[in-house]
């Protein structure tokens, strides 16, 4: 394929009139526009769109009507496809807090869906990010308190057998018992994040130093950024190797957190996430997330109690949020692709538009931002 007359989103974080050339599965060359090739292949003229990478979600739950839990192959297929009509080509979806059993049967499903292959149309599952069960009673937000538990190395390893190695990302609360060690003994197998949190900054500095490189949905169930004690967040700050989720729907934080979180780790290190759950991209009405009930209504997903449970918004449209929010489209592009890959390590296939990479695009209109097509 050449995709031609395009304005590319190059792999040093800007855009460039180029012409993209593949040979379907991976990017083959890069060349400025108007250069002369023979080519006999398919042809996209980009005329006014921006070429961007295809977007990388590694937390949400859920859309179009499944959840991610339900553990079939027919809501991984239905969650693929909206997913890719959305411009996100790769997944990564989050479990929820749920019994042993339960989460052992999702993850061997998951795992014999994506050893199936990916379908035309279809984002691909490239891991799993466990968000839970180990985390905090006080901060547990949507997590079903039944199932909480102790941090356990053998149950992750457990887990990651069923899932035949797809747990890329586990969120644990460190100042609960047992999960420092834990991220001190799995280093090497997990990518750890700290949410669901009540730790202050000293704690959630042990746990990064341990281990962890990541914070689950910054600022949303986890102490706040308070002059004295600066919290997760402020560890987080300090450690330049931290990555941050934020969850730019409008709803779970205010327009000037998501430019401070921008301002704060600058935007190598913020990564978008949509945080969606199974009413995201249908009507409104009455949802469930992880074995609760949730009321949706516009953007705005929440349990009976008034907790919010997810977002409602996919990727793409927190991307859009993010710019309208006045965030720059090319860090908001970063945030939401590049980031997401590198930080559970495959960046070598995703993330950006570079010689070598898997041949994934979004097509969107430069004047309104619309998608126009998902390669």
């Amino acid at each position: 394929m050449l995709i031609k007359n395009g304005t590319v989103f190059t792999e040093n974080g800007g855009f460039e009139d180029l012409s993209v050339l593949t040979d379907d599965e991976r990017i083959t060359m890069l060349l400025p526009r108007g250069a002369m090739i023979k080519y006999g292949g398919e042809v996209v003229d980009a005329e006014g769109c921006y070429v961007l990478p295809a977007l990388v979600d590694i937390h949400f739950h859920g859309c179009a009507g499944h959840d991610f839990c339900e553990g079939t192959a027919e809501a991984f297929a239905a969650i693929a496809e909206y997913e890719f009509s959305r411009g996100v080509t790769a997944v990564c979806p989050a479990t929820m807090t749920l019994p042993e059993e339960r989460l052992a049967a999702i993850l061997e499903s998951a795992a014999v869906f994506s050893k199936q292959g990916t379908k035309q149309g279809q984002a691909k599952l490239v891991g799993i990010h466990m968000e839970g069960p180990f985390v905090n009673k006080e901060k547990r937000g949507a997590q079903n308190e039944a199932y909480i538990q102790q941090a356990s190395p053998e149950k992750l390893r457990r887990w990651q057998k069923a899932a035949n190695g797809m747990v890329k990302l586990v969120t644990l609360a460190p100042e609960t018992e047992g999960a420092i060690e834990c991220i001190s003994e799995c280093r090497g197998e997990f990518r750890f994040s700290l949410g669901h949190t009540a730790a202050d900054y000293d704690t959630a500095r042990k746990a990064l130093s341990a281990g962890a490189d990541h914070i689950t949905h910054m600022f949303n169930a986890m102490p706040p950024f308070a002059h004295r004690e600066t919290g997760v967040i402020g560890a987080a700050f300090d450690d330049p190797h931290c990555f941050a989720e934020i969850i730019a729907d409008g709803v779970h934080l205010s327009p000037t957190a998501v430019r401070a979180a921008f301002r704060l780790f600058g935007d190598d290190r913020i990564v978008l996430i949509s945080d969606s759950m199974e009413a995201t991209g249908m009507p409104d009405g009455r949802y469930q997330l992880g074995g609760q009930a949730v009321n949706v209504r516009g953007n705005r997903a929440l349990l009976d109690n008034g907790t919010l449970a997810g977002s409602v918004t996919d990727l793409y449209g927190c991307l859009r949020t993010a710019v309208d929010m006045g965030i720059p489209l090319e860090s908001a592009v970063k945030a939401a692709a590049l980031n997401p890959a590198v930080s559970i390590g495959i960046d070598d296939d995703y993330g950006s538009i570079a010689v070598g990479k898997r041949a994934s695009f979004l097509l969107v209109d430069k004047n309104t931002l619309d998608i126009v097509r998902v390669i």
